[in-house]
């Protein structure tokens, strides 16, 4: 529901949030007040040393403070789990309790600093037991404010003005189509970017605030800033709306007959071609892997990574490392001759300079495919994230492709940055030299699938025989024009429900339409979405059957029903779809697709398995256009995206042989399951 409004001004936490942290702390309190009642029952009418008299006041006092607090808390717990996520009715009372709460800082405060004066003049020849107590009561008091502070902080909102709300209530969604309501609309635009791009410097305090990363943050402060500011939601509604469009999603493929086939003709759809790209794409993403360097190396191998590179990592340099830049110790290198099983002379350059839209590559000769292979890094730092959140389009024209040719801007730039340096610094002339028969392969995993898929569009021309293989590269990459014109040449691997190939603009903003829509609709209390979402994500189980209805609606509601439209301060294009799952999403960002033919790595059998299972993949031809259209909530939507686990994916399916495929890849039928 919107966020709370307090102290005069709207706060990012609702409230129907304050369930869980009350009731931690109401616990805490609980405890200490009954440490506190055997303490004064235990020295009642003992108290004769020193400071007894005072000590004796202190417990007293202490003990009917904690009582007022405990019960506040209740109170606080209690109308905090009432109503449901859009029914805030039954919580009116809920400001007036957090007022209530915070004043009753003022006097624990007070209390803690006289107890710790008491423990510091008074205390002599006192029971150990008893200063102890004391000592626990204050530095439990300060514990309990400090942390208090820092959730203050947390869900501080500096664009939670009271005179924003103010002035949206007061002139309404339509008067907001004024010229004053759009120059209020576009002042709080501006300084939710400011906002942002703040914290993003903040965040990046550690890089260089030269033009370029001013210009990144500022365009990655524009994206974030405009995604949520046509909702009134918090986060607790985002993961509560995540929770129940999990199980939901669940339940609809639980319910999807698995004979249901879709028809479409795809590049390659037989058998032995399918079986040729995966024993490609599986010795690829040996090389792709290999280009994180050393903590991919540990991470992958965790008992033995470190004694192997350990010898070899702090060793004299010789003439042949002249071709390693960025690597001080020479780890990162060797790691790579470990990963690939290349010699040194095998490489003709490799380069760990890292900045944004600059990142790591190597080129090495791989004579086992007769190839000259290009390997381009993912995201390993936070300069790597910002050339990832760089997600806007900009303009990529290539000759001879027809139509609108345009891509994701930080990644198109990281990918010209490396054509210049294969191109101009002759990097490419250099290896063909020496293997002039050999054919030029691109690869990478991640940022270094989206750079290496763009990359090949820009050295097709230029050597048309070349392959890329890109893995689980990013789904807002590039136009369908390039998409359609990169099929050749380009096979992107997806395992699973790999969150980073679904993540595009457009299908974020049907993510937070599907969002909205589950929240509006669901008649249960928040924390009760959330305690059964945590469960259901560690333990499994069938999902809940939340009503998408609501139930008796002869009940007279304590306030009026809050509607998907109350979510949005301003119109919105997220709420013009929420009427149809099939409607259009946010017309505002151009659509990007995934590179080139997509090889789609599925898990079979349940979606969870033990832990202690080896799993079995099949494979399949995909649609970018129908697969990869919404973000799956899935556990596995970050570990299905992990290099080694998408390396050891295809090596089980590569030992599977003729287990691994599809039924419909493997008939002459031209279906595919989807």
């Amino acid at each position: 529901m919107p966020g709370m409004v307090a102290f005069g001004r709207r706060w990012g936490i609702a409230s129907d949030d304050l369930v869980f942290p009350g009731a931690f702390e109401l616990f805490i309190r609980v405890i200490w007040w009954i440490g506190s009642l055997v303490l004064y029952s235990i020295h009642k009418g003992h108290f004769d040393c020193d400071g007894g008299t005072v000590l004796h006041s202190y417990l007293v006092v202490l003990l009917v403070l904690l009582a007022v607090i405990i019960f506040s808390l209740c109170a606080i717990v209690y109308v905090s789990a009432q109503g449901t996520i859009m029914n805030p009715g039954p919580r009116r009372s809920m400001t007036a309790l957090v007022y209530f709460r915070a004043l009753l800082y003022i006097p624990e405060f007070i209390w803690a600093c006289l107890g710790a004066i008491w423990v510091n003049d008074d205390s002599g020849g006192c029971d150990p037991a008893a200063v102890g107590a004391v000592i626990g009561a204050v530095i439990s008091s300060w514990i309990i404010i400090f942390f208090t502070v820092v959730g203050v902080l947390v869900v501080f909102d500096p664009l939670g003005s009271q005179r924003r709300t103010v002035l949206a209530e007061q002139q309404g969604l339509r008067d907001l189509e004024s010229s004053e309501g759009t120059q209020f609309l576009s002042t709080a635009r501006s300084l939710a970017v400011r906002v942002w791009e703040s914290r993003l410097r903040l965040l990046c305090c550690c890089l260089p605030q030269d033009d370029s990363h001013r210009a990144a943050f500022n365009g990655i402060a524009q994206l974030v800033s405009g995604f949520f500011s046509d909702t009134d939601l918090v986060a607790s509604d985002i993961a509560a709306g995540l929770a129940l469009l999990h199980q939901e999603q669940d339940k609809m493929e639980q319910c999807r007959d698995p004979d249901d086939v879709v028809s479409h003709s795809p590049s390659s759809p037989i058998r032995e071609d399918l079986e040729i790209e995966l024993e490609r794409a599986t010795h690829c993403m040996q090389f792709a892997a290999a280009a994180y360097g050393w903590p991919m190396y540990v991470y992958s191998n965790p008992l033995t990574g470190l004694c192997k590179l350990s010898g070899d990592c702090c060793r004299s340099r010789s003439t042949q490392y002249d071709i390693v830049g960025g690597d001080n110790l020479g780890c990162h290198f060797t790691s790579i001759l470990q990963s690939t099983g290349l010699q040194y002379r095998d490489f003709i350059h490799v380069s760990f300079h890292n900045q944004i839209y600059e990142i790591p590559f190597f080129v090495a000769l791989d004579h086992k495919k007769e190839s000259i292979l290009v390997a381009v890094r993912g995201t390993l730092s936070l300069k790597d994230v910002l050339t990832d959140l760089s997600a806007v389009c900009e303009n990529l024209p290539i000759e001879g492709v027809s139509g609108a040719s345009y891509a994701h801007k930080g990644i198109s730039q990281a990918s010209h940055y490396i054509y210049k340096k294969l191109v101009n610094d002759g990097i490419l002339r250099q290896a063909f030299s020496i293997a002039p028969d050999y054919r030029l392969v691109i690869t990478g995993h991640s940022l270094g699938a989206g750079t290496a898929a763009i990359l090949a569009v820009l050295l097709r021309n230029m050597y048309p025989n070349l392959q890329c293989y890109a893995f689980s590269p990013p789904g807002g990459l590039m136009s369908k024009a390039l998409a359609d014109y990169s099929k050749e040449f380009v096979v992107s691997v997806v395992l699973g429900k790999d969150l980073v190939p679904r993540l595009s603009l457009p299908n974020m903003e049907d993510l937070k339409k599907r969002i909205l829509k589950m929240v509006s609709n669901c008649n249960k209390p928040k924390y009760r979405i959330l305690l059964h979402g945590c469960w259901y994500e560690v333990f499994g189980g069938e999902p809940d059957d939340f009503p998408t209805e609501l139930e008796n609606r002869e009940e007279e509601l304590n306030a009026p029903l809050l509607g998907e439209e109350s979510l949005l301060v301003r119109s919105s294009a997220s709420y013009q779809s929420l009427a149809s799952d099939d409607s259009p999403t946010n017309t505002t960002h151009l659509p990007l697709y995934l590179p080139g033919r997509i090889l789609h790595v599925i898990e079979e059998g349940p979606t969870r398995r033990s832990c202690f299972s080896q799993p079995r993949y099949q494979a399949e031809w995909a649609s970018s256009d129908v697969a990869f259209r919404s973000v799956l909530i899935s556990p596995r939507m970050l570990v299905d995206h992990m290099p080694d686990v998408v390396l050891r994916a295809l090596q089980s399916l590569g030992n599977q042989r003729g287990f691994s495929f599809c039924p419909s890849s493997m008939s002459n039928s031209h279906l595919n399951v989807i």
